[in-house]
């Protein structure tokens, strides 16, 4: 009798220490949990040039990858990038597949009751694309007309206020671009960066029509509770935007400076 109630005792002993070193895991703060891994992962598309996409040797690079280097390096660990379609990135995040989406994400206040958003690191603005050479002149002459957005983006809603007689979705902006040229559909609606680069590239015979529909902040985002990430990012994001380095990034990769208003 005495030898099962040594064993239960043990047993109990066992189970308290597993219960504390789970409690101790679950509140290791995000920070924490960052700085012992030595990685920082941050999401984007891997289509969205030139903010974050695969160059011509197949390596992942742009405005948002220089960014979310730098954001690692002055949190003083490697990033870790992890590409992945744009339509299901929020619930990545909230799985824990990764720590951050630093991929040109506008901040919404949909997207705001399930993610948290840092401060701003570049501000940006909804534009309507044509092919060039169309009837187009003003964007509410695409009523009734085939619009393009890439599913996920808060463009669709911009293509339904046009009052678009179909909204196409796609996977990324070479998709709607692509199609856009080959007469697939009839606009397509993105960030104007991303249209200016687009037409000025020579790839495509686009041009935008109108100013741009609305603008955006643009943030990165982490999941609710991660405070301390979110915290000594934007620390690091504010320090970016003082010394210079996201202006000198923008310049590098879209000849402007979109970091400030």
């Amino acid at each position: 009798m005495k030898r099962i109630h040594r064993l239960l005792a043990a047993f109990a002993v066992t189970l308290f220490a597993f219960m504390l070193a789970g409690c101790s895991e679950e509140n290791k703060d995000s920070l924490s949990r960052v700085k012992e891994a030595g990685e920082i992962s941050f999401a984007m598309s891997g289509g969205y040039p030139p903010f974050n996409f695969y160059n011509d040797n197949n390596e992942l690079v742009g405005f948002d990858v220089d960014v979310a280097n730098e954001v690692a390096k002055r949190l003083e660990v490697s990033f870790k990038p992890v590409t992945t379609e744009w339509s299901g990135i929020i619930e990545g995040l909230r799985s824990g597949a990764y720590d951050g989406i630093l991929g040109s994400m506008a901040v919404t206040e949909q997207r705001l009751e399930v993610v948290n958003f840092s401060s701003p690191y570049y501000y940006s603005g909804a534009q309507l694309v044509v092919k060039k050479g169309t009837q187009f002149t003003a964007p509410a002459q695409l009523k009734g007309k085939t619009v393009g957005v890439v599913t996920g983006t808060t463009f669709a809603k911009d293509a339904e206020k046009l009052g678009a007689g179909d909204v196409k979705l796609y996977k990324d902006d070479t998709h709607t671009l692509t199609e856009l040229n080959s007469g697939v559909v009839d606009g397509v609606i993105t960030d104007r960066v991303v249209g200016v680069n687009a037409m000025n590239s020579g790839k495509f015979d686009i041009a935008l029509l109108g100013m741009p529909l609305r603008g955006e902040d643009i943030a990165v985002a982490f999941r609710k509770g991660d405070d301390t990430l979110l915290t000594e990012v934007n620390k690091a994001l504010a320090a970016m935007h003082k010394d210079g380095t996201l202006s000198s990034l923008s310049r590098k990769w879209l000849k402007t400076d979109i970091t400030v208003r």
